[in-house]
């Protein structure tokens, strides 16, 4: 150990610990400063390609219009086309809690109109005077997304 210590100082390096729990313990003689500097430079391009998925969310009532159906439906597509999960949920009020299979039929048909686009994650799930469901995009194969650019 003094040897490998004596020598890094001669040579204008450190001795830096590699594996500890090796028996013997592993050491390399290198600039220390210039290790540290790569491991963070290796962390910061893994954050870089690291994919973030957000979860937007639409909010329906059990007695929604059709014309609101749709609008929203659309904004629940450019959503999932963005490649953002969609966190779906129904809002009850007063006595709308008594019949909560409107709004399961709401988001029965949701997840018909969607299964080519999109997949269930969680299935609805009554909570309090909400119900939800997670819906996340499909994932695109590489043949169908090179079609479609060839087709634009």
């Amino acid at each position: 150990m003094r040897d490998a210590l004596r020598r890094a100082d001669d040579e204008g390096f450190d001795l830096v610990e590699i594996a500890p729990q090796a028996d013997p313990p592993v050491c390399k003689i290198m600039d220390y400063g210039k290790f540290r500097y790569e491991q963070s430079m290796k962390a910061k391009q893994a954050r870089k390609h690291q994919q973030k998925i957000e979860i937007k969310e639409m909010k329906f009532r059990p007695k929604v219009d059709t014309h609101d159906y749709n609008t929203k439906k659309k904004h629940i597509l450019r959503f999932l086309d963005a490649g953002a999960k969609v966190k779906v949920t129904i809002m009850f009020r007063g006595r709308e809690m008594a019949h909560p299979e409107q709004g399961l039929n709401i988001l029965v048909r949701l997840a018909e109109e969607l299964e080519d686009l999109a997949i269930i994650e969680n299935q609805p799930k009554l909570e309090g005077r909400n119900m939800h469901m997670l819906i996340s995009p499909l994932k695109k194969k590489p043949e169908a997304a090179k079609e479609a650019a060839k087709e634009a």
